[in-house]
């Protein structure tokens, strides 16, 4: 008990030592893990590294917003070098890269061990992809000219007529800023139907196989409603999906599998398309028109129609006849004649939800005096394109009924007004009374410290927290474990959890399965030689296992393996993993351990 005492007691020194020199002695940097090639549209992971100090207690990535990193995991690793051990972490972010050419990559604020540091800048180079004719890419519009607000039906279509894997689609109107973007609905397919995420916004993704001259092909195809905000002329730049390609086979060492695909690089491009937003007229517009175009519904009701004077009334605005809604705006129910002067109307307003085709606004209102007989009719401007003209949608008035309520006076609550007659408010000598008189109701309510803390009330609320505080005191610094332990317990259980992920991966979505054995098989890797498992290719895995068992073999498998899964995004152009997969992903992490020094 004393040794394990004193242990404890040092483990927190040392841990108060660490803490308070975070980050003085540490390194703190940012990079970009790639060993191969990054092409338009890939993601590639950034990570912010403290080596040698405390774990960062907050990363300030808003400089990389532009980008739109995304959480990609983090980890942390252990390296010795003669009597000295260094341990680093890196949290890390997904990136997608943009066109071909440089990209700085500012540096973020990090905050370790109470001291602000900033990492260094970091440039990327994207390569540009070669080109095939056996890829086709179709961008198109349902509308070459429109007015502000009208919504645009953009489609885009990948004609596919080679094994490819690994797409990634880089499409820029998302990113500009011109449209109001929302998904097209009521488009039901029977075809294969993917949710995807491309430049930040979902999408979407449809897969089906067509006849296109004489050969048959793979067409990849999704579609987004644009809406634009201003008007103009908008040349709307091309789609881009960069891919790996297989352009032929080469011989391997493998008994069973003796041939493997070989890949290159190609990117396609679509056209770029232009639309003419015009301008809704100025002759005619009502003043409560803001921009909507098409056709609208407007309706409404309230709850209770039965109030007094400043009791709550809910009122409820369901705004439909459009498929897209992202437009609407709350109702100006300020602007409203007879609304704004009889009701009081809170400036505060609950965020509108979509429901049934409909967006639905709700919002607390009072009426102010017993004269009011209705709520007024609320407007919709819109512009009909059909018709060239603008409209106006109302709701229909809501009648009300609202009561006078009684002011109370202090006369009326203490009972002293003048006539006896007079009084409205009389003490109830029976049962639960509102009102008592003469001194015997006083109690004395004084409060005093001392036999506060004595008393068992009091004792039970302050000493209660206490006694759980130093509980919870004790167990965290008798559980606490360092670093180097909890990275050597990684490394024991390395081989047994990537053996049960791999078990689980047939019950997963087939879709999903290739991503499950790669992230496995990877995971082990990290786990077991103390790297991190996110930011680990194929290639590097192959070189860490080679250097660690010395089977250039094993470590090719292995790598073969992680490649195999990384295959077409789509699952038609890849097999799918089944039973004998995983059985050779487990026994190739067996190889790997029973090869592997302790």
């Amino acid at each position: 008990m004393r040794y394990a005492a004193t242990h404890i007691l040092a483990v927190l020194v040392l841990g108060l030592v660490a803490d308070a020199d975070g980050a003085a002695g540490a390194r703190v940097y940012a990079k970009v893990d790639a060993e191969t090639r990054i092409y338009p549209g890939q993601e590639f992971t950034y990570s912010v590294v403290v080596e040698g100090g405390a774990k960062p207690t907050r990363i300030d990535v808003s400089a990389l917003a532009a980008f739109n990193p995304r959480r990609a995991g983090s980890g942390t690793s252990m390296q010795t070098v003669g009597d000295r051990t260094t341990i680093s972490y890196s949290e890390n972010y997904a990136i997608t890269a943009g066109g071909p050419g440089k990209m700085l990559l500012p540096g973020v604020i990090v905050t370790v061990g109470g001291q602000t540091v900033t990492t260094n800048p970091v440039e990327v180079t994207v390569s540009q992809p070669g080109s095939t004719d056996r890829l086709a890419l179709e961008f198109s519009l349902s509308e070459e000219r429109c007015y502000v607000g009208q919504p645009v039906i953009m489609t885009v279509r990948w004609v596919i007529t080679a094994r490819v894997q690994d797409a990634a689609f880089t499409v820029p109107v998302f990113r500009s800023g011109d449209f109001f973007i929302e998904d097209v609905s009521g488009s039901a397919s029977a075809y294969a139907r993917k949710r995807v995420t491309i430049d930040g916004v979902p999408v979407t993704v449809v897969e089906n196989r067509q006849l296109i001259k004489g050969m048959e092909a793979a067409v990849i195809s999704f579609s987004k409603v644009l809406i634009p905000k201003h008007a103009g002329r908008l040349v709307l730049d091309p789609v881009t999906v960069s891919t790996n390609m297989a352009v032929g086979r080469v011989r391997t060492s493998d008994f069973f599998n003796p041939y493997r695909m070989k890949y290159e690089r190609v990117l396609v491009s679509s056209d770029p398309v232009t639309l003419e937003v015009q301008p809704v007229p100025e002759a005619g517009r009502p003043k409560q028109f803001y921009g909507l175009v098409g056709r609208y519904t407007i309706s409404a009701s309230a709850t209770p129609t039965q109030v007094n004077v400043g009791d709550p009334i809910t009122l409820t605005i369901r705004i439909g006849g459009n498929r897209y809604l992202k437009p609407v705006r709350w109702p100006a129910l300020e602007e409203v004649p007879g609304l704004a002067g009889n009701f009081k109307i809170p400036t505060e307003k609950a965020s509108p939800v979509i429901e049934g085709g409909q967006k639905i606004f709700t919002q607390t209102i009072r009426a102010n005096n017993d004269r009011v007989t209705e709520i007024p009719p609320v407007a919709l401007a819109y512009f009909d394109p059909d018709a060239g003209a603008y409209a106006v949608a109302e709701t229909d008035a809501i009648e009300l009924e609202v009561a006078p309520t009684k002011v109370l006076t202090n006369a009326d609550v203490e009972g002293t007004a003048s006539t006896p007659g007079n009084r409205e408010v009389e003490a109830i000598r029976k049962g639960l009374s509102t009102n008592y008189y003469g001194p015997d109701v006083l109690a004395n309510q004084g409060f005093f410290p001392v036999s506060a803390l004595i008393s068992p009330g009091y004792a039970a609320l302050w000493s209660i927290p206490l006694l759980g505080l130093v509980v919870s005191s004790v167990l965290r610094f008798a559980c606490r474990t360092s670093p180097a332990a909890e990275a050597r317990k990684r490394r024991r259980q390395a081989h047994s959890i990537a053996t049960r992920q791999l078990r689980n991966v047939p019950q997963a979505d087939p879709e999903e399965r290739h991503n499950l054995l790669a992230s496995a098989l990877r995971q082990y890797v990290g786990d077991r030689f103390d790297r991190v498992a996110a930011s680990l290719t194929a290639d590097e895995c192959c070189d860490i296992i080679a250097a660690s068992t010395g089977d250039a073999q094993v470590a090719a498998r292995y790598k073969e393996m992680i490649a195999a899964c990384e295959t077409a995004r789509y699952g038609s152009m890849g097999d799918n993993v089944g039973e004998k997969h995983v059985q050779d992903a487990i026994d190739l992490v067996r190889a790997v351990e029973t090869r592997s020094p302790k």
